[in-house]
């Protein structure tokens, strides 16, 4: 029974790390002034917001200002999530200077105020997880309908520990750089964290 219920913690966790954060993506409105936005710029914002994604809800919009005057190239980024806002708004004399300067700004921001974006769905299919957790495995047998894969980034477990406070979540999934093994890291009802090992 207990072998049971630790497999299905780290396959719930799988799937919420997985549905919560993966998959997101940004959508983003380009709105320019005197500046052509090329395809290049373009790409590197994209890739850029979108590593901010697993931060906020689906429906999170952002909105990207870039405009030109006097050799002087500003740029002003705008985040909506769910009628929060978080807004950047740097000048120098190179668009894509500007991206490196607005970006830490922005993430400083949405770590001081993570609580306030924690996913209300996320949290909805984690209290249904554990609650599943708490009822007795029966004869009915099941299948397999759906498979997913992403790619887990390998770190330390106090680099884990920095993630999750920063995502505000209760557990974060990780491979451990050290070990190599799927980790899963919790917070304990004590206060403390728990540390989950996959063993082959």
């Amino acid at each position: 029974m207990i072998e049971y219920k630790c497999k299905l913690i780290v396959i719930f966790a799988i799937i919420y790390e997985m549905l919560i954060i993966r998959e997101r993506i940004m959508e983003i409105k380009y709105i320019s002034k005197n500046y052509k936005i090329s395809d290049k710029l373009k790409d590197i914002i994209e890739k850029k917001l979108n590593k901010l994604s697993k931060y906020f809800t689906k429906d999170t919009t952002a909105k990207v200002a870039c405009s030109e005057q006097n050799d002087r190239c500003k740029l002003e980024i705008t985040i909506n999530s769910a009628g929060l806002f978080i807004r950047s708004e740097v000048e120098s004399d190179n668009m894509y200077n500007n991206i490196d300067l607005a970006m830490p700004k922005l993430e400083r921001q949405i770590v001081k105020n993570n609580k306030k974006y924690k996913n209300k769905f996320a949290d909805k299919l984690l209290s249904d997880a554990l609650e599943f957790l708490e009822e007795e495995p029966t004869n009915e047998t099941y299948k397999v309908v759906k498979k997913k894969t992403f790619e887990l980034d390998p770190m330390s477990v106090e680099d884990a520990e920095a993630y999750m406070e920063a995502v505000g979540h209760s557990f974060y999934v990780f491979l451990n750089a050290e070990t190599g093994e799927i980790n899963v890291l919790y917070k304990r009802n004590d206060g403390n964290l728990g540390l989950i090992e996959a063993i082959k």
